[in-house]
């Protein structure tokens, strides 16, 4: 039966000795392995017809059709192959078709157990195909429009430029196919890390949480026959934080490790990255002494970083950065620990004076935070005029977070929406809100 559902016995135990498998993606996976009829099922399959079997890798590792969740991905042994699959599915299908083949976030040993698993495989490359004439100027070239695209997800957020990020990330997969000397072909599959991450990031801040979780998969993939193991750990630290956002507090946590023992040999400011990530965990479960040791610890990590050592993909986490992340969860504490406002308006504060301009995302997130401290340290006119300043940035970002993160703050403000500006703010980000973010 292990082998019909695709994990292994160890797996297969712990779903039968653990609570009730309520997640949609395993229990699809469940019955099409054990041939469950439609009609007896509560829940729809995501495929119309066709047969059980039409759903799992192929002898090669290529998955042949239908719906990409997870378990398969990570079954699949040609990265190149199922990455020029599922952008060419993500680039040409209609959403409501995309919705089919994308069921929704995998939780629990569904993804974590494959992940580990393959974790500890050797990586498999599949580089057998015709010469091709690729050097190292056009190497060059593409790596230069991967760090672009990253550049552009960090300023504006959303879905903004996402499928040019896909259409790029296909072109590459498909180059991947040809016989290409072993630096080129490492340079090539670090490309498809970065992409495929830029492509999971981007999903994700235009709401589209299943997608991003299946990239941010491809994104590991590569990152092994890329031999960036620091890399892997930041897309690992991406998943944490998607999982934080999505409340699967434990998952997030148990990610966040694997990703700091995978990231032994990274620099001080990669670490103290992660640090944040495990202090974000922290948190979300109220572990104050934790939080703070873990705070501790990626502030003093950061204090030794040298910048020069650092990668080009973490340069976003400057001082701004750790101060505005540090005090989003500071904020959350705040909540039920209220003297604990303080610190996160003053470490919010900080990041608004260090923010580099053009960041409206993370810049837009910084107003929204500090706009909620002062609300619960009572300041409401202060909380009213930051709410608008909140808004004027909103306005110029499609990001589905800082979307999310205001339509929190409307709620916050209701006890007070008989005071007249307050009344007239939630009017104002009502009707922002009202307003569908443009998505490419």
């Amino acid at each position: 039966m292990a082998g019909w559902l695709g994990v292994t016995q160890a797996q297969l135990s712990r779903i039968e000795k653990h609570s009730p498998v309520v997640h949609l993606d395993r229990l699809i996976l469940c019955a099409r392995a054990l041939r469950i009829p439609a009609d007896r099922l509560w829940f729809a399959l995501p495929e119309s017809n066709g047969a059980f079997g039409e759903k799992a890798p192929a002898a090669n590792g290529i998955i042949s059709d239908g719906e990409f969740s997870p378990p398969l991905l990570w079954a699949s042994t040609n990265t190149a192959e199922i990455v020029s699959q599922f952008t060419r599915r993500d680039l040409t299908v209609d959403r409501r078709e995309a919705a089919k083949n994308v069921v929704g976030v995998v939780f629990g040993a569904a993804l974590l157990e494959p992940m580990e698993r393959w974790l500890g495989d050797p990586a498999s490359d599949h580089g057998d195909g015709r010469p091709s004439g690729v050097g190292y100027q056009e190497v060059g070239q593409i790596e230069l429009v991967a760090r672009m695209f990253r550049e552009w997800d960090d300023q504006f957020g959303g879905g903004l430029r996402r499928k040019a990020v896909i259409g790029q990330l296909n072109e590459v997969s498909e180059l991947l196919r040809d016989s290409h000397p072993a630096e080129i072909r490492r340079r090539l599959f670090g490309t498809v890390a970065h992409l495929a991450e830029t492509a999971a990031v981007m999903s994700w801040d235009s709401g589209q949480q299943a997608l991003a979780q299946r990239y941010y998969i491809l994104a590991l993939h590569a990152a092994k026959p890329a031999g960036d193991f620091a890399f892997a750990a930041n897309i690992m630290a991406g998943m944490a934080r998607q999982l934080l956002y999505l409340g699967q507090t434990g998952d997030a946590l148990e990610l966040i490790r694997v990703a700091q023992d995978s990231a032994k040999d990274a620099t001080s400011t990669v670490r103290s990255m992660l640090y944040t990530r495990e202090a974000w965990a922290y948190s979300k479960q109220g572990r104050i002494s934790a939080f703070r040791r873990a705070t501790d610890n990626a502030q003093e990590m950061f204090a030794a970083a040298t910048p020069d050592e650092d990668p080009y993909w973490i340069t976003y986490f400057d001082a701004a950065e750790l101060a505005g992340t540090t005090g989003g969860r500071f904020l959350d504490l705040a909540h039920t620990n209220r003297e604990m406002a303080d610190e996160a308006a003053a470490e919010i504060e900080s990041a608004i004076d260090l923010r580099r301009p053009g960041r409206l995302r993370s810049s837009a997130l910084d107003h929204i935070g500090l706009a909620e401290a002062r609300l619960i340290q009572g300041e409401l006119d202060e909380a009213v005029r930051l709410g608008h300043s909140a808004a004027d940035v909103v306005e110029q970002t499609c990001s589905d977070r800082a979307r999310v993160k205001f339509a929190e703050f409307h709620q916050h403000v209701a006890t007070f929406a008989e005071v007249a500006a307050v009344a007239e703010l939630r009017e104002r980000i009502g009707t922002l809100l009202a307003k569908p973010p443009t998505t490419l």
